[in-house]
C-alpha cells in the first residue's frame, strides 16, 4: 500500500520532532547549550514567529532552523562523542531521510 508523502507542515513538524529527540547530542545556541526539548521549543517559537515566510521544509531550515536571527552565528548540534556540525547539516540531512521516506534512527 502507497502512502502519500508528507505535506510541507509535516515535514516541518517531521524535522522539528527530530530535534526534540536528540538524546545523544546538545543544541548550541549563541554559545549555549540546550536540551532537545528546549530546543524544539526554540524552533517551533521562531516558526510562528516567521509566520507566511515559512512555507516548505527548506524555508523553515533557511528562516528558523539555521541561524540565530539575533547574532546570526549559526545554530550547532554538539554530539556526545565530541563531534560538533551545523543545525543547517543536521536538518537538510534529515529532510532528505524523510523526502526519501526513511525514519528517524532513534
Amino acid at each position: 500500500m502507497l502512502t502519500a508523502a508528507p505535506s510541507e507542515p509535516e515535514k516541518i513538524e517531521l524535522l522539528i520532532q527530530s530535534v526534540a529527540r536528540l538524546t545523544h547530542a546538545k543544541f548550541v545556541r549563541n554559545g549555549t547549550e540546550y536540551g532537545a526539548p528546549a530546543a524544539a521549543d526554540h524552533l517551533r517559537t521562531k516558526l510562528r514567529k516567521a509566520g507566511s515566510r515559512v512555507k516548505t521544509a527548506d524555508d523553515f531550515i533557511r528562516y528558523c532552523g539555521s541561524t540565530s536571527s539575533m547574532t546570526g552565528q549559526p545554530y550547532q548540534i554538539r554530539w556526545d562523542d565530541g563531534r560538533v556540525e551545523t543545525s543547517e547539516a543536521f536538518l537538510r540531512r534529515r529532510l532528505a531521510e524523510i523526502e526519501a521516506g526513511k525514519k528517524s534512527p532513534d
